[in-house]
């Protein structure tokens, strides 16, 4: 996105940037015909090496958020299900399926590595807010997450752990108030 490379390029002239990425983001797949397309991520990553932008962020792995770390905003039985369920092992599930709002049927399919992404996802946003916190940085970037949409014992909108709620938590420990903004493009 030429557009994000300009607008980057602004921001770190001025300002300290921490940019999150782990390589295996861009592997998992929700499926054919699914609009959520985490192979993009990869792709975002290579304009950034491609146009040398890395040298300007400190750049980061993030850690894999813990089922603790999940759970200060989800139920412990969602995300234990999360962390059990596979594309080879749904039968045993279907109940919880349904009740969690995962499946065929929603926009929030069960695909292979489901628990291990939203531990990558997570894990860059609650980084980003530590780092913010502790004033390392200016500007975190995470372009994994943003994944609003999920409830508290609910997948939705292709969500299944709310990684701006766990942010905004720790963001909370240090300001009195966070605001956040959706910007949808």
């Amino acid at each position: 996105k030429t557009s994000n490379i300009k607008l980057i390029k602004r921001m770190v002239k001025t300002n300290r940037v921490a940019y999150f990425y782990d390589m295996e983001m861009g592997h998992f797949y929700y499926g054919p015909g699914h609009p959520m397309k985490p192979h993009r991520l990869k792709l975002t990553h290579h304009l950034l090496l491609a146009y040398g932008l890395y040298r300007k962020l400190e750049v980061y792995r993030p850690h894999l958020a813990s089922s603790e770390e999940m759970t200060k905003f989800h139920a412990e039985d969602y995300i234990e299900f999360l962390r059990r369920v596979s594309p080879d092992n749904v039968r045993p599930f279907s109940q919880q399926m349904s009740r969690f709002n995962v499946g065929e049927c929603t926009d929030c399919p069960i695909y292979d590595g489901i628990y291990e992404f939203c531990q990558m996802y997570s894990g860059a946003s609650i980084d980003g807010a530590l780092k913010l916190n502790q004033k390392q940085v200016d500007i975190a970037i995470n372009w994994s997450g943003g994944l609003h949409h999920a409830k508290k014992s609910e997948a939705s909108g292709f969500c299944y752990v709310n990684d701006i709620v766990l942010a905004i938590l720790e963001l909370l420990k240090y300001h009195q108030r966070v605001l956040y903004i959706d910007i949808d493009i």
